[in-house]
């Protein structure tokens, strides 16, 4: 069913998509608008065309490493998270993974599992997925310790679940790891731009990220995050001339990595994804960020209320303080996901279904009108049979 066509609604007020693409107000015509210029400049017979790229790229590398209180030159970019950890796999030494462990939890990002499970066999790790509990919506933490001892190489931790917005304990995780040994990941997609996050306060070795979701970007503009220390011990397999400190150096028998996140660069870098999320990032740089989470807090709060006055379960934590900014809804068995969804949208509210869990995102465009339209839907579903 077709989105209806009502101005009094359809201005992002029933935006709950945060969780999957991020939207601001004036988005569309700032991306226009940086893509035209990039058009003019790229598109002139002229010699400014490098300068302007790269310091578009530039510019997305230092508003990211802001953001998350990266170390200088510890942060650089790439497609997208499973690039970003394949790219760190890659890069530490073959002790590192050879005959070890490389622990995840059953709730991560399929994507990286799917890579995980093709890359333990050519690097020599065992996958070791540390399952949900019968009935659970989400892996706990205490879970993911019990199964996490010495033998551990490298643990890749999901800072909260796309599927369950489940928040770990970053502080007691990493701890653990630490007393391990571990190398330690952190995938952060779905909080980073809405919780704060920072590198060094976290301690843990690498981060990966994309800045489609609350960061309201583009496809392609992933971040690979790296501690200084682990650079120092990284070789990464993909290489090439922006590896090098000096990317001029052409002597091709003579090829020495940067001694920064650079030699995580290879070939000429891709700039596109960089020069259309600039306006995003720029955005976002610029607005209270403890009032846009307050926003989301109360929102999240009447979902949750709503979904109890219509006897929905929750497949999210209740406590905010374990929650990202998610709130997920088992439909159950008498409610067809699809048919909700047409309902929606017919009202300008735009979730999600990942079979019967409903994903609902409020965020900066999402306001009390757009809420109470979905809660409205939400609690006259306590009268379906």
């Amino acid at each position: 069913m077709a989105a209806r066509t009502n101005p009094d609604i359809d201005d992002g007020s029933g935006y709950l998509l945060y969780h999957s693409i991020g939207q601001y107000p004036g988005k569309a015509d700032a991306m226009a608008g940086a893509l035209a210029s990039f058009a003019e400049c790229w598109g002139a017979a002229n010699d400014d065309q490098w300068g302007y790229a790269l310091g578009q790229r530039q510019r997305f590398i230092e508003l990211w490493s802001r953001l998350l209180n990266a170390p200088e030159a510890s942060l650089t970019t790439t497609e997208n998270v499973t690039s970003a950890l394949a790219a760190l796999i890659m890069a530490l030494p073959r002790d590192r993974l050879e005959g070890r462990v490389v622990l995840v939890a059953g709730d991560c990002f399929p994507s990286l599992h799917f890579l995980l499970t093709g890359m333990s066999e050519r690097y020599g790790f065992t996958l070791r997925t540390v399952p949900l509990r019968e009935g659970a919506d989400w892996v706990e933490d205490e879970d993911v310790m019990s199964a996490w001892g010495p033998e551990v190489g490298l643990a890749l931790l999901t800072w909260v679940s796309s599927t369950s917005s489940h928040r770990c304990d970053l502080k007691t995780l990493v701890a653990h790891g630490r007393a391990q040994g571990s190398v330690i990941g952190v995938d952060i997609t779905q909080a980073a731009g809405l919780i704060p996050y920072d590198c060094q306060a976290v301690g843990a070795d690498f981060a990966v990220s994309t800045s489609l979701k609350w960061m309201c970007g583009s496809p392609g503009g992933g971040i690979l995050q790296v501690m200084p220390d682990v650079i120092a011990r990284c070789q990464p397999t993909l290489r090439g001339w922006f590896s090098q400190d000096d990317i001029f150096s052409w002597d091709i028998n003579a090829f020495a990595y940067a001694p920064d996140i650079r030699r995580f660069d290879n070939g000429t870098p891709a700039v596109m994804a960089c020069v259309a999320s600039v306006p995003a990032l720029e955005w976002h740089a610029e607005q209270d960020w403890p009032a846009l989470l307050a926003q989301n807090r109360e929102q999240c709060a009447l979902i949750i209320e709503a979904a109890d006055a219509a006897g929905l379960a929750l497949a999210s934590p209740r406590d905010e303080a374990a929650r990202g900014g998610s709130v997920m809804l088992r439909l159950g068995d008498r409610i067809d996901p699809t048919d909700l969804l047409a309902r929606l949208r017919n009202q300008s509210v735009f979730a999600d279904a990942r079979g019967p869990i409903l994903r609902c995102s409020p965020g900066f465009m999402t306001t009390e009108h757009g809420i109470a339209r979905l809660t409205g839907i939400l609690t006259g579903l306590s009268a379906v049979d």
